[in-house]
């Protein structure tokens, strides 16, 4: 019985050595063979096509180039860009004098409030002293800032109609060094009912600022921009905040309903132009929610950008889980995760908008370039938005020009029996 034990462990250490001796050699010769040279046996795989071109290993920093085979790619390249550069940012230049900029848009759910916060958060954090302005009555931004914003806590109400100083209104966020908040209350909700009655409703808020600014000049806690974020109306606060500002920014968001609206914001903004605000100006435009993935989205961005041209920033905010759940924590995603594709895009929105020029320098930006429009009511008018009625079949991202203009009224070129 031994002996024939000793025979079968040995027939079986022979049959072993015998399945393993062709792999090595196997390997061996893949590991041996030309760069050239096709693998055609005990590969992992079936082989390539005759013809089939062969690419070398990609390592290092070549994982992050991009082929531009897909609109997912090009994102993700540009988001692994974005994480590169925003190590390399410190601290963004300080401005000459304070900006003041409106966050509106008559449209609901673009992005106003998650813009204002965000682009504020990233400017605070490197470097820049910034104030919020909430006049939202879902007081959204101060939960966002986790700044107390509860029935009765003192707020844009009180700045509005009981004319206090902003100075005894602001409140430090927490979370982000050199950003502080006037925070909206639910009492905001009623403030345009009591404006209609006060002497100057328009330009309240607008006192208010120049007279913080005053106060806190040439001090330590002199500001470097000032961003209101607007109600989705175009009503009394709306335009209060249209009155105080010099610059406005206009979120827009990579969907068909997005532009439908855009016409009467845009006439609205002339109208402020002319009879109250002159020095307004639309000075950025930014996408959100964009999706790479579709041509919608492709097609608005194209549209948006054809029609307002350089004023529209190279960064378009793509929709991400991270930006939706950081609200849920009180936080912007800046500070909730400062690495995702949402606080990076942000990230590099904030450092486009304070390399732009602004004040006459814009206007002659705006006026050198040859795909801008004239003004708002001359693109408003020849439909530069392609906005047809509903139930129109049009394939998605295509550009041709409209047969009609019936469907946008024309901006009267007279306005001196309209009222303001």
């Amino acid at each position: 019985m031994f002996h024939v034990k000793q025979s079968l462990g040995r027939h079986a250490a022979t049959v072993e050595q015998d399945e393993v001796d062709p792999m090595i050699e196997t390997e061996n010769r893949r590991v041996d063979r030309h760069p050239d040279e096709t693998e055609t046996e005990h590969g992992f795989g079936p082989a390539p096509a005759p013809g089939t071109p062969r690419y070398p290993e990609a390592t290092g920093y070549d994982l992050m180039r991009n082929d531009g085979s897909t609109p997912l790619a090009t994102e993700t390249d540009e988001q692994l860009r974005a994480l590169h550069r925003s190590r390399e940012i410190k601290q963004l230049p300080r401005p000459e004098s304070p900006r003041v900029m409106v966050v509106a848009n008559q449209k609901g759910g673009v992005g106003k409030t998650t813009t204002t916060v965000n682009i504020a958060a990233a400017l605070a954090q490197h470097g820049l002293r910034v104030l919020v302005i909430d006049l939202d009555p879902q007081g959204n931004a101060s939960t966002a800032l986790r700044v107390d914003h509860t029935e009765g806590t003192p707020g844009t109400y009180d700045a509005l109609v009981e004319a206090r100083r902003l100075s005894e209104l602001v409140q430090p966020c927490p979370d982000v060094e050199r950003l502080i908040v006037v925070p909206a209350t639910i009492d905001l909700a009623g403030a345009e009912i009591e404006l209609v009655s006060l002497v100057a409703r328009e330009s309240r808020l607008r006192r208010s600022i120049n007279e913080y600014l005053d106060e806190i000049q040439d001090t330590p806690d002199q500001v470097d921009y000032i961003l209101i974020d607007c109600p989705p109306s175009l009503g009394l606060l709306t335009v209060n905040a249209l009155v105080a500002g010099r610059e406005m920014l206009i979120p827009i968001q990579c969907e068909y309903y997005a532009l439908e609206g855009l016409g009467q914001l845009l006439r609205n903004v002339e109208l402020i132009q002319s009879h109250l605000n002159p020095d307004l100006e639309i000075s950025t435009i930014m996408l959100t929610m964009h999706d790479a993935r579709t041509r919608l989205s492709a097609g608005v961005a194209d549209e948006v950008r054809n029609h307002f041209g350089d004023k529209v920033l190279n960064t378009a905010v793509p929709r991400s889980v991270r930006i939706s759940e950081a609200p849920s924590y009180q936080q912007t995603v800046m500070t909730y995760d400062p690495t995702s594709p949402g606080a990076l895009s942000y990230l590099e929105a904030a450092r486009e908008l304070v390399s732009r020029p602004t004040g006459a320098d814009a206007a002659t930006t705006s006026a050198e370039a040859p795909h801008a429009p004239a003004s708002s009511a001359e693109a408003v008018k020849t439909e530069a938005f392609h906005v047809e009625p509903p139930g129109t079949r049009r394939r998605a991202g295509s550009v041709e020009q409209p047969t009609s203009t019936a469907a946008t009224p024309d901006v009267p070129t007279d306005r001196s029996e309209e009222g303001s």
